[in-house]
């Protein structure tokens, strides 16, 4: 069976049946180094596609470790940011090297990551939706419009103190 027919029934078939003709190896959490130097953290799977080995990666996100005065932070990010698949087949020859990782901060991030960019699809990208504008939100950064924030600034500087003697 096809690696892509396969991922197509994943979600119809039984559990117990596609056991009997799964290709695919138990999915692990997995750090990968790639031959451009991203690294990525994914819910992997190794299909032996008829002898020459591919991964399957699904919903991969990008990892960059940030230092700064205030501390260490992890930036994450979709390893291909417009693409509406949540899995990606990768050959060997464009791996460094790939680890397991069974770190539950690293496994928490990643579902965290996949949780909020569900409902941020959710949210701003609904399919009756006949407009292409994304109205911003708090959550955006969004505090107040342009007009609102000049009127309430000049009221803040235009109040009447009595003056001290």
């Amino acid at each position: 069976m096809g690696i892509i027919k396969y991922i197509k029934n994943l979600f119809t078939k039984k559990e117990k049946e596609l056991a009997e003709e799964n290709p695919l190896s138990e999915e692990f959490y997995s750090i990968i180094k790639m031959t451009s130097g991203e690294e990525i953290l994914s819910l992997t799977m190794i299909d032996e596609n008829e002898g020459e080995p591919v991964l399957v990666l699904q919903n991969p996100i990008t990892i960059k470790v940030l230092t700064s005065p205030t501390g260490v932070r992890i930036k994450v990010k979709s390893w291909i940011e417009m693409s509406s698949d949540d899995f990606f087949i990768v050959k060997l020859d464009k791996i460094i090297t790939m680890t397991e990782t069974k770190d539950e901060r690293l496994i928490e991030i990643f579902n965290s990551y996949l949780e909020d960019e569900d409902d941020l699809a959710n949210t701003y990208m609904s399919p009756g939706s006949k407009s292409n504008k994304v109205k911003p939100s708090k959550k955006m950064g969004y505090i107040s419009s342009v007009e609102d924030a000049r009127k309430s600034l000049e009221n803040s500087f235009n109040l009447k103190y009595p003056k001290e003697s």
